[in-house]
């Protein structure tokens, strides 16, 4: 953790957004969990700043939920990076008009500036500064999430780097006296104070972190690295390998292997997900499963956005991206690398389709349009459920990612 010299800090958006589609439509890219945290809460963690310090310079139809609050001089940081101490002294030292640029991967990861035009910001965003930039020095290593792949085969190496920067005081001292250990005690952090017994936790391959509220039934078989966050469900029996986060008030059951469920989600029962982002609001019906492994062993190919196209991600696993509000029916089969856009409603017999747009209505016999009031009812269910009340402004977003997959540009760029 470091404290930085007082100034207004915004995280942008660049290119990784329209890549991470259909996971952003609803959020910038820094909204994302990674490891136990947020891309903007470990950016909060690491700058020692509060969360109204930071603001959000993205797309338009996003702009109302996520404001973007500017200085006479702002510091801005590619909020699809993920922080360390040698990046952050780096940022800080920039002076207004510098330029930092990973000249490796072509990408701006931070700029000080006093410009407030947000055509002439974005400009700087995607361009390709001059040689007086300042170029990232070649050992600072840090993680770019740029890719959707990049969310889960991250999530370990996120994990353990959280689990070590957090502070966190094991509040559950029985804990340690009711479940089965295999590893370093030291390497559990358990912050909830419900009776958890009858677990086994195996920290030989990572930490294991257990936020507040959180309820793990017995029965349960987990492997680090593993977070599950404030408030959220092991059912029964689960069999959990490493490299997985549930995000706060989320269920789940069955078999997962690394997984990352973001926020206010439910697996709640038996079938197998892995290599998987599950976005929010999302629900996966009894006996689900994903595969994440072709029959040939080949590179799994996935929809990508802006290619508006099927795209080979150069690995061998690669299982569910689901976008937020998304549903699918019990025993629903996802073949490999298959991408559920926003409030989708998947059911049936058979293999759907590997790309399902947002709003689709259906399964293997074929879909129809998800009537936008509906959905919309089905969301406010669903988030009355959890004493949350879906907005005029999170409507307004649904609306826009409605509109444009009515009119097949969802794959459109909309920064401008």
């Amino acid at each position: 953790m470091m404290e930085m010299e007082s100034v207004n800090i915004v995280l942008f958006d660049d290119q990784a957004w329209n890549n991470l589609l259909p996971l952003t439509f609803t959020k910038p890219v820094a909204e994302l969990r990674v490891g136990i945290t947020t891309i903007f809460e470990k950016w909060v963690n690491h700058l020692d700043v509060f969360n109204e310090e930071i603001s959000y310079l993205t797309q338009l139809h996003l702009s109302d939920q996520f404001v973007l609050k500017l200085e006479e001089v702002n510091l801005f940081i590619n909020g699809s990076v993920l922080p360390n101490e040698n990046l952050i002294q780096q940022i800080s030292a920039l002076k207004n008009g510098d330029i930092l640029f990973d000249d490796k991967q072509k990408v701006v990861i931070a700029f000080k500036s006093d410009i407030t035009d947000r055509k002439a910001l974005f400009e700087i965003i995607n361009g390709i500064p001059n040689e007086k930039a300042i170029l990232l020095e070649k050992e600072n290593e840090y993680l770019r999430i740029s890719e959707l792949r990049h969310i889960f085969e991250y999530n370990a190496q996120a994990i353990v780097s959280d689990f070590e920067s957090l502070e966190q005081v094991a509040i559950n001292f029985d804990f340690f006296n009711n479940n089965m250990i295999i590893g370093n005690e030291d390497d559990i952090s358990v912050m909830s104070e419900e009776d958890i017994s009858h677990v086994c936790f195996n920290t030989e391959g990572g930490p294991i972190y257990i936020g507040q509220g959180v309820k793990i039934m017995e029965g349960s078989y987990i492997r680090g690295p593993f977070a599950i966050c404030d408030h959220s469900v092991v059912k029964m029996a689960a069999k959990i390998y490493g490299g997985t986060t549930i995000g706060p008030y989320s269920k789940v059951g069955g078999e997962l292997n690394n997984v990352v469920i973001q926020s206010y989600s439910n697996k709640g029962h038996d079938g197998f997900l892995g290599n998987a982002v599950i976005g929010s609001w999302c629900n996966l019906g009894a006996d689900s499963n994903c595969s994440n492994l072709k029959n040939n062993y080949a590179d799994v190919k996935m929809w990508r956005y802006p290619n508006m196209d099927y795209v080979s991600t150069e690995r061998q696993f690669c299982g569910l991206i689901m976008g937020d509000h998304s549903k699918c029916g019990i025993n629903t089969m996802f073949n490999t690398g298959t991408v559920v856009g926003v409030s989708a409603n998947v059911f049936g017999a058979g293999f759907p389709p590997k790309f399902i747009p947002s709003f689709a209505w259906g399964g293997p016999e074929g879909f129809q349009t998800y009537k936008f009031d509906k959905a919309i009812e089905t969301a406010q269910r669903v988030m009355l459920r959890r004493s949350h009340d879906l907005s005029k402004i999170e409507k307004n977003i649904l609306k826009f990612i409605f509109e444009m997959t009515e009119k097949n540009r969802f794959w459109e760029k909309t920064v401008v």
